[in-house]
C-alpha cells in the first residue's frame, strides 16, 4: 500500500501533492491548473483547450516542440495533457529516477510558452480539424448536444474544445490574458505520485516552479439549474444506427447524496449485470452497447444513459430506459442486489488505483476542486453505508418527466414523439 499523501504550500500558493509507493517502478507527474470552459467567455469558448494544445509547441529555452517531446521521451517516459468544463491538466509518466525531468519540462510549459503567432495559426487548423472529427462521430457529437440539451446556453454547457468560429476568432492577446489569469499558484497543484520522497519533490519544485504568480484566480460563472427550454437536440443523419443520449440534472461534487448516486449509477448502468444492460441488451436485444454515468462539477452535475440503437428501436429502448429510472424511485432496491452493487462499486474502486497515475490523478484533482482529499477506506465506508432508502430517496431527487433531456444523432423520430416520451405520455 502506498503511504498517505503529504502535501505543501509553496510561497506562490502552489499546492505540492505526493503520493510516495516505495515499490513502485514509475512515477506520474501531473500539473492541474484549475480552468476549463466554464471559465470562458462566448466569443472565447475552446481557449483553454486551445492553450493545452499551445503549452506543448515551445519555450524560451526549448523552442521547437520536438525538443520538449524528446527531452520526456529521451528519458524514458511520455507526455500529454487533457481538458474538462473545470480543468486542465498536464502530465507525464516517467521511469522514478527520471521524475524531475517531468517536473522540469512541465514547469517549463507552463510558464515559458513562446505561443509563437505563427504556431497558433498552424495549431488553428488542428484544433478545428479536432472538432470536425468529433462531429463526424456521433458517439462524440451526442456528447456536446446533450450539453446543450441539459445545461442551455451557459457556460457548463458549452462543449470543451469551442466552435469552428470560437477557434477561428481568438487570437494572441486571448492567449496571454487567460493563462496570466488562470496559470497562478493558487489555482494550481502539482501532483506526483510513485518511488519519490516528499522533501525532494518539494526542493525540486521550489526551484522550477517559482515564476507562477501568487495571485487568486478568477472564479468560474455559477451554474443556472432547471431543465432549459430547448431540451431535445437532434441531429437527424443518413447513419445506419441511432445513438442517443437522455440525461438529467444531477448534484455538485461536494453533495452529500454522491455516495447513494454513484450506487445507483452502479446498479443502473455498469457492467453487465446492471440493469439496463439486462433489460436493454440481453432482454430485448435492442442496444449492442448501453450504459449511464453521473458527472458531477462545482454546483451541478447530470445523470445521463447513453446506448446505439436502429432507428425502429428508438422509441422502445427509450421507454424501456424511463421504466426502469421510474423503476428506480417507485420500488425499494432488493437488499441482494444493493450489496452486490455496492460490492462491484467498491472493488471496480479499489482496482481504479492501482498504479501511481491513478492514484496521482485522483488525489491532484480532489485537492485542486475539493480542497482536501479523501482516503480510499473512508469513501469505502460511505458507499457501503448506502442504503435502500437512500437509493429510492436519490432517484425521486433526480429522475422525473419534466426533468429530462435528450440528444440524438441518426435517424430519428420526430420531436414531438420524442417529447411525448419524455413526458410520459
Amino acid at each position: 500500500m502506498p503511504n498517505g499523501p503529504e502535501i505543501t504550500t509553496l510561497a506562490n500558493g502552489l499546492r505540492i501533492l505526493t503520493t510516495p509507493m516505495p515499490t513502485a517502478q514509475s512515477a506520474a507527474v501531473a500539473f492541474f491548473v484549475g480552468v476549463g470552459s466554464r471559465h470562458e467567455q462566448p466569443r472565447t469558448n475552446g481557449l483553454s483547450h486551445y492553450i493545452e494544445h499551445m503549452i506543448f509547441k515551445g519555450t524560451e529555452s526549448r523552442p521547437d516542440h520536438a525538443q520538449i517531446s524528446e527531452a520526456i521521451e529521451g528519458a524514458g517516459g511520455g507526455l500529454n495533457a487533457y481538458t474538462t468544463k473545470e480543468l486542465t491538466c498536464y502530465w507525464a509518466n516517467l521511469p522514478f529516477e527520471r521524475y524531475d525531468t517531468g517536473i522540469e519540462i512541465l514547469a517549463d510549459m507552463l510558464q515559458h510558452s513562446l505561443l509563437a503567432p505563427e504556431e497558433i495559426e498552424r495549431e488553428r487548423t488542428v484544433v478545428q480539424q479536432e472538432i470536425r472529427r468529433s462531429h463526424d462521430s456521433p458517439g462524440s457529437h451526442v456528447g456536446d448536444l446533450i450539453g446543450e440539451a441539459i445545461y442551455g446556453d451557459q457556460p457548463i454547457g458549452w462543449p470543451v474544445t469551442g466552435s469552428i468560429e470560437t477557434v477561428e476568432g481568438v487570437q494572441r492577446d486571448d492567449f496571454v490574458e487567460h493563462i496570466a489569469g488562470f496559470y497562478r499558484g493558487p489555482n494550481c497543484v502539482l501532483s506526483v505520485a510513485g518511488n519519490v520522497t516528499h522533501e525532494a519533490v518539494v526542493t525540486i519544485a521550489e526551484r522550477q516552479l517559482v515564476d507562477l504568480p501568487a495571485e487568486a484566480a478568477a472564479e468560474g460563472v455559477a451554474s443556472r439549474w432547471g431543465r432549459p427550454d430547448d431540451y431535445i437536440r437532434v441531429d437527424r443523419r443518413d447513419l445506419e444506427q441511432t445513438t442517443f443520449v437522455l440525461s438529467t440534472q444531477g448534484i455538485s461534487r461536494r453533495d452529500p447524496d454522491r455516495y447513494a448516486l454513484d450506487v445507483l449509477n452502479t446498479a443502473l448502468g455498469r457492467g453487465m449485470s446492471s440493469r439496463l444492460f439486462k433489460e436493454v441488451r440481453e432482454k430485448r436485444g435492442l442496444a449492442y452497447s448501453v450504459s449511464s454515468g453521473a458527472a458531477r462539477y462545482q454546483d451541478i452535475g447530470a445523470v445521463s444513459v447513453s446506448a446505439g440503437v436502429t432507428r425502429e428501436h428508438l422509441v422502445e429502448a427509450l421507454q424501456v430506459i424511463l421504466a426502469e429510472l421510474n423503476r428506480l424511485v417507485d420500488e425499494p432496491m432488493p437488499e441482494a442486489e444493493l450489496q452486490r452493487t455496492k460490492d462491484y462499486a467498491v472493488g471496480s474502486f479499489r482496482l481504479s488505483l492501482e498504479t501511481p497515475m491513478a492514484l496521482g490523478q485522483r488525489r491532484g484533482n480532489q485537492l485542486l476542486q475539493d480542497g482536501e482529499i479523501e482516503p480510499p477506506d473512508v469513501t469505502v465506508e460511505r458507499v457501503r453505508a448506502v442504503t435502500q432508502a437512500d437509493i429510492q430517496r436519490v432517484a425521486a431527487r433526480v429522475f422525473g418527466p419534466k426533468q429530462y433531456a435528450l440528444a440524438v444523432v441518426g435517424p430519428s423520430a420526430n420531436d414531438d414523439e420524442l417529447d411525448a416520451i419524455l413526458s410520459g405520455a
